[in-house]
């Protein structure tokens, strides 16, 4: 039977694609990105920088959000800034971070499902 042929059925039909898919170089380093949002601390961290005006939080208003140790904050900030997601910068005693808005769309692009969701489907059934 060839990767084509479904048992009952016959030969699969080809369909076209509405867009074009991922290679395997985008989908690690995307992978990489979707990783460091998938913890539920880091998510949080996300979104309460791109709460604060401007898409831009003092480490000092994140800190206080979450009962954890200053270092595990850092550590989540890191990875954060590690997979492009958000950038810092010291001023004075303090990082500042903010949201890296093309990393965020580039996320969301890809989750785009404009079409695939109420687009037809058709169904074979048995």
């Amino acid at each position: 039977m060839s990767k084509q042929e479904l048992p009952g059925i016959g030969l699969c039909a080809p369909t076209s694609r509405t867009r074009e898919a991922l290679s395997a170089e985008q989908a690690a380093e995307l992978a990489r990105s979707f990783k460091a949002v998938a913890d539920p601390v880091r998510l949080r961290l996300l979104s309460l920088i791109a709460a604060h005006e401007g898409g831009e939080a003092c480490v000092c208003d994140l800190t206080e959000a979450f009962e954890l140790s200053g270092p595990t904050i850092s550590h989540h900030l890191k990875v954060l800034r590690e997979a492009g997601l958000i950038a810092s910068d010291r001023r004075g005693t303090w990082i500042y971070y903010r949201i890296q808005p093309e990393a965020l769309a580039e996320l969301a692009g890809v989750l785009h499902l404009d079409g695939v969701l109420t687009g037809a489907r058709t169904e074979v059934t048995a």
